[in-house]
Formats: C-alpha cells, structure tokens, sequence
C-alpha cells in the first residue's frame, strides 16, 4: 500500500504533525514521498514555511487546471509537497454542482501514474466530512488515525468508525489503523483511553504511540522535521518505531 490518509473527524487530535513527521521519517529512510495536503485550513503548508498563492496549490487540481505533478514542490527535507490555501474550502461548498470532486483525487492519481508506483504518498485531511475529505478517503489504501489521549478523541474515533462503515458500499472496507498520539506513559487517562482503543479495535491499533513532548511544538516553531531538530530525541525514536510497524505489517512499501 502506498497511499495513506491521515484523517480525523476531530481537530486537535495531531494529524498535521503526524503526516509531517511520518513523511519526514520516510524521507529520512531514503525515498522522497509526496505529501498533499488537503485540508483548507492549511496547517501543513504554514507548518513547511509557504505562503503559496491559491493558484501554486491543490485548489488549481480541483478546478481541473493543473495536473498534480505540476503542482508538486520539492522540500529541504527531501519531501515533495503540494500545498493547500484557504480557497479550497470552496470544494466542499460545490456538492451538488461537482459530485465528481469525491474521485477527482484517485482518478488523477492513477491517470498521472502516481498511485502504484511504489512512492509513498501522505494526505493531510481535511477534518469535516465533505467532497476533500471522501475524495481523500475514495484514494486511499489506508486510513491512518491519529487520537489524542484523551476521552473526547475517543469519542471521536467512534464518530469516525462509523463515517468508514457508511462507505463501504462505495469502496469497500477500508484497511485503517488508529495511532495514540500525544501519549503519557502512566497517566491515568491516557492509560485509560489506551485500554479502551485496545479493547475496541484490537489489530488494528498500533503499537506505537507518540508520546506527548515539547520538542515536537519547539521543532514546528522552526519549520523543521524532527530528524532535523532534535534527532536523538524520544519523538524521532517514536515515529522511526511508527514507520518501522508499517513497514513491517506491509502496509506501508516503498
């Protein structure tokens, strides 16, 4: 699998940081995924530095004037990148008129030979469920969920596991997995909300966590991947051990 959603209904949960941190990882690991970000609140482009105008950014894909290679920039930290702008919010005010938005994204990737070829592609997610959000979805060949430790996260992936059970009769069952983020080792709600994300998925909750740490704040202040920042520390340790748990139950191949 290759193409890899990160998406949560909830905001706060730490999607952003996840995907810049997991594409970093990778990139880290000797190959240059391509990282989309879809969410028109732009966390991910402002997190990387840019200031793109709408048209340097996915909205121009959405309107069906650019190609997504065209789009694609190449980052210091050996990622390439398409950016996001506020404009795009106007796709998921545009269901009625351009249902064909929810297979814009996998139809493009396909057509421009991207999905299959072995390149990781990472996609920031939009969190309301509209066009962005299922075009994201309808592309994906695995949902990544991040959930923050705490019991209003846990709410929300049950919000969640509902919303991919009602696609099912469009794509089929989505393989997804649920990673705790921002995680306290012996806290007690923390231990608590891990239990019960045991409990409810099994399998498919990862093993690793990524807990809870300045460093991860400090480096998004600087615009730098974790590697870069701080490398020996526990949050580069944590997502080269996510990576590595991907990797190893073949749902991430590069």
């Amino acid at each position: 699998m290759t193409i890899i959603a990160v998406f949560n209904q909830k905001g706060g949960v730490g999607k952003t940081t996840v995907t810049a941190h997991l594409a970093a990882t990778l990139a880290r690991n000797g190959t240059e995924p391509l990282v989309i970000d879809l969410d028109p609140q732009a966390h991910l482009t402002a997190l990387w530095g840019l200031r793109p105008r709408p048209e340097e950014t996915v909205l121009r894909f959405y309107q069906g004037l650019a190609p997504l290679t065209e789009l694609a920039r190449p980052l210091p930290c050996g990622v390439q990148f398409i950016p996001s702008h506020l404009e795009l919010s106007k796709v998921d005010t545009q269901v009625i008129r351009h249902r064909d938005h929810v297979w814009r994204l996998k139809l493009g990737l396909a057509a421009e030979m991207l999905s299959g070829n072995g390149v990781p592609i990472l996609i920031d997610c939009s969190p309301t469920l509209g066009p962005l959000a299922f075009s994201a979805l309808f592309a994906a060949d695995l949902v990544l969920v991040p959930v923050a430790a705490d019991y209003l996260a846990l709410n929300g992936a049950a919000l969640l596991e509902r919303t991919l059970a009602g696609l099912t009769r469009f794509c089929g069952r989505l393989p997804r997995r649920y990673l705790l983020n921002r995680y306290v080792s012996g806290q007690v709600t923390a231990e608590k909300v891990l239990g019960q994300l045991a409990q409810r998925y099994g399998a498919e909750l990862l093993r690793a966590r990524i807990h809870e740490q300045e460093v991860l704040g400090a480096a998004a202040a600087t615009g730098e991947d974790i590697f870069s920042f701080a490398p020996e520390s526990r949050a580069a340790a944590d997502f080269a051990f996510l990576l590595d748990e991907l990797a190893e139950q073949r749902l991430l191949r590069w």
